[in-house]
């Protein structure tokens, strides 16, 4: 008798690609910018500690995932653990979180094609029209499924890897080393909001768990290794930038923070070469559509699940208009909100939903439910008492910024 063949196992070269892929984004268009006030020096250690709180927490809702045998949510592990108090914050952070990074990506794309529509035709083109013509295309990339995501998403993927190794190649002569002799430790927290959200995957450890057969060995070295390579990326791309970028001076930092503005606008002028002007109008155009569809997509399916709508014609059609028209809406009356909606995601959405909740589930489940054996991340009480602690005292940091 012929026994049914399981599906193999997936490569852990898979799921360390495919955690990088999602981590490296539009957020390296608003990193540099919100760091440059602290330093290069600063900027590395914030980076470090950034990837080491969101590194951790993966690893504790990796845990809380291998507690069941079915595939499971965020949202549903946060129900199962925590009850239906911890579901509802999850919902609501879900939400809130990829409802902020839809804003800072459509005004984001928005301003780009305006500007390049200005730069090659000669007309002024509203920022508006830019986020409605991303919008309207995106989202019909979006309605018609993962296959056709998955296949656009593989020709942006190329042309970002292209433009960020030539960027990098093409600006480290101009690097001034000068520039890193800035240091201010007293404003360095302030970036950790847009580090911390720019090493968030922790969406789709439910679908690695899955893909890598429940092994843990191999999940966590998966983890570890797939969050470190944008992390190597990041700091690469933070030396480019603030090497090349006074922060003081009519086109620093301190300009383009006062003006929301992307760190492509300045390192544009920075060089002085058309070549690389272009080069640097491509990246951060594929460095925010790559993101757009993503987060589009796993939004699409998240709330699908969450309010039991049907992705049938019509129940496509509508999701899709919950995922883009808010953002749009936001990104007409606040055209240039990039960097801030980036920070209020962070801040607030990306430390409950992937630093409070996961420490509070393994603290759940550990101590009060007896869940599992597991244990991802050592330390006990302490280590999940000074991760709660940290992820409030980001979020206090950003009302303190807020007065």
């Amino acid at each position: 008798m012929k026994t049914e063949q399981s599906t193999p196992a997936g490569s852990v070269a898979g799921a360390i690609l495919l955690i990088s892929g999602c981590c490296i984004g539009a957020g390296m268009l608003g990193l540099p910018v919100m760091s440059a006030l602290a330093g290069f020096e600063p900027s590395l250690a914030m980076f470090v500690l950034s990837w080491l709180f969101m590194t951790t927490t993966a690893l504790l809702l990796l845990e809380v995932n291998l507690w069941f045998s079915d595939e499971v949510s965020i949202i549903s592990m946060a129900g199962r653990t925590l009850g239906v108090a911890g579901k509802m914050v999850g919902w609501v952070c879900f939400a809130f979180l990829f409802y902020a990074i839809g804003v800072a990506y459509i005004a984001g794309s928005g301003e780009l094609i305006a500007a390049f529509v200005s730069e090659t035709l000669a007309y002024h083109m509203p920022n508006w029209v830019g986020s409605l013509t991303v919008s309207l295309l995106f989202g019909a990339f979006v309605y018609l499924g993962t296959h056709t995501v998955d296949m656009f998403n593989r020709i942006l993927m190329l042309g970002l890897v292209v433009s960020y190794v030539l960027l990098v190649v093409l600006g480290a002569p101009h690097v001034d080393s000068d520039y890193f002799k800035h240091k201010d430790w007293s404003v360095a927290v302030m970036v950790l909001p847009v580090m911390i959200i720019s090493f968030g995957f922790h969406n789709m450890i439910p679908s690695l768990t899955t893909y890598l057969k429940r092994d843990a060995k191999r999940l966590r070295f998966s983890i570890i290794c797939g969050s470190a390579i944008p992390l190597v990326i990041y700091l690469i791309w933070e030396w480019l930038i603030l090497g090349l970028v006074p922060v003081h001076g009519k086109e620093g930092f301190l300009q383009v923070m006062e003006e929301g503005n992307m760190a492509t606008d300045v390192l544009k002028k920075a060089v002085g070469s058309l070549w690389v002007a272009d080069v640097v109008q491509y990246f951060a155009f594929f460095a925010i559509l790559t993101s757009f569809l993503g987060n589009s997509l796993s939004f699409v399916d998240f709330l699908a699940d969450g309010l039991q709508v049907k992705k049938d014609r019509f129940g496509k059609l509508w999701l899709c208009m919950l995922v883009i028209v808010p953002p749009l809406v936001l990104a007409y009356v606040y055209p240039h909100i990039f960097l801030s909606a980036l920070n209020y995601a962070g801040a607030f959405g990306a430390v409950i939903l992937f630093g409070i909740l996961p420490a509070s589930m393994v603290w759940s489940g550990r101590y009060h439910k007896q869940l599992g054996s597991h244990t991802m991340v050592p330390g006990g009480k302490a280590v999940l008492l000074l991760i709660i602690l940290f992820a409030v005292g980001v979020m206090a940091l950003q009302f303190v910024e807020m007065r």
